[in-house]
């Protein structure tokens, strides 16, 4: 058993497309036998990655980057005097060479997801062992600035190997120990992620696609020409979405190798991110900027998580022209009283509701500020227990 803390959000969308499919079309998925939106939870995840970094709870060291070009950064951060960058560069090739993660045509084979922390300790290395890297490394050939082709595995000893492959030894980057990683090469490198999350989907069946036909006229066209010089269609469609994510406290802790401090601000930036971050598919031609109506924070512990989509099993309607989300406040609250009295352990629970506020949501919060302080407050000490 475990603590975890678990959100509960409801979302209205106006007409957007913020994921779409190969098609361009807005994702969807079957639930309940009818047809529902849906927006992957990696295009959240993503947007909450570029809040954190926005918003500057963290610090840009307490950050990861995930890219094919870590070489690129690796040796930026290298420390050698009288070096030129094409030597750095190759030396940084070489570094991830030795670790198993070569570099092909500028790029590693894939994304990789690093602490700024673990590229920092690697470019020391690279710094403090100048003299053998150089060695090593390929020089550049003079004039076309292209490297001579280097080995796939790097030819270098075996102390810096083992250097290399201890500076990955657990980096205290919130979004790498917030959403995990897989290095296909150095399987004993990954990272076992602290939250999940969810695919939002609508609270109730998704009508008729919807289609947004365009046009656009050139500018400086003769007056006596008539028509446009551009068209076509872009699909859009419209919700109330139910999301849930759930970080386990006690893993995310361990990730980040026991630094309580880095908790709480991991566990702000992350209810911040969750709060006001989104995915940004079409927003210059939707501008769909809606907050979440309905957001339920809860902490439980000895308690396995506990994801409410069953509420919406049966897709809400609305009626009379009453919307979507009243029904779906309802339906939540609903399932969660259900839950709670079959299940036990309702834990803290806070919130803020636009609307229909359900005592089983727990304690209503005047603003999100009180909301995220007494959530973490929680979480911090459900650890304790």
């Amino acid at each position: 058993m475990k603590a975890v803390l678990e959100l509960h959000y409801l979302q209205n969308f106006a007409p957007s497309n913020l994921n779409r499919d190969d098609t361009g079309s807005p994702k969807d998925a079957f639930f309940g036998g009818t047809r529902r939106l849906r927006i992957s939870s990696q295009s959240f995840k993503r947007a909450m990655r570029q809040d954190f970094a926005q918003r500057q709870i963290l610090s840009e060291a307490e950050l990861g980057q995930r890219t094919k070009r870590a070489h690129e950064e690796i040796a930026r951060r290298i420390q050698a005097e009288g070096t030129t960058e094409a030597e750095r560069l190759a030396a940084a090739e070489l570094a991830l060479g030795g670790l198993g993660l070569p570099v092909k045509e500028g790029k590693s084979q894939y994304l990789l997801f690093l602490g700024r922390d673990e590229l920092q300790r690697v470019a020391d290395i690279v710094s403090n062992n100048w003299s053998e890297f150089q060695t090593v490394a390929p020089e550049p050939e003079a004039g076309g600035g292209k490297k001579k082709k280097a080995s796939k595995k790097a030819a270098l000893s075996g102390d810096l190997n083992a250097q290399l492959k201890g500076a990955l030894n657990g980096s205290k980057a919130v979004d790498v120990a917030l959403f995990g990683r897989m290095l296909a090469d150095l399987p004993d490198k990954n990272a076992d992620a602290a939250a999940q999350v969810a695919h939002p989907i609508s609270t109730h069946a998704l009508r008729e696609r919807q289609y947004d036909f365009y046009t656009a006229v050139d500018d400086l066209k003769p007056q006596d020409n008539a028509g446009a010089d551009m068209l076509g269609t872009v699909e859009f469609a419209s919700a109330t979405m139910y999301r849930y994510a759930a970080i386990d406290l006690q893993k995310l802790l361990d990730n980040l190798q026991g630094d309580r401090e880095l908790l709480g601000k991991g566990l702000r930036a992350f209810l911040y991110a969750s709060i006001f971050a989104a995915p940004t598919g079409k927003q210059n031609t939707f501008a769909a900027h809606n907050l979440p109506a309905l957001m339920v924070q809860v902490v439980r512990t000895n308690a396995s998580p506990r994801n409410l989509a069953n509420a919406f099993e049966k897709g809400v309607v609305a009626e009379r022209g009453s919307g979507y989300l009243k029904p779906s406040i309802e339906a939540l609250a609903d399932e969660m009283k259900w839950q709670n009295g079959v299940f036990g352990d309702a834990g803290q629970a806070r919130f803020i509701a636009r609307e229909g506020a359900a005592e089983v949501f727990g304690t209503e919060m005047p603003s999100v500020d009180a909301l995220i302080e007494g959530t973490v407050a929680a979480a911090m000490s459900a650890l304790e227990q």
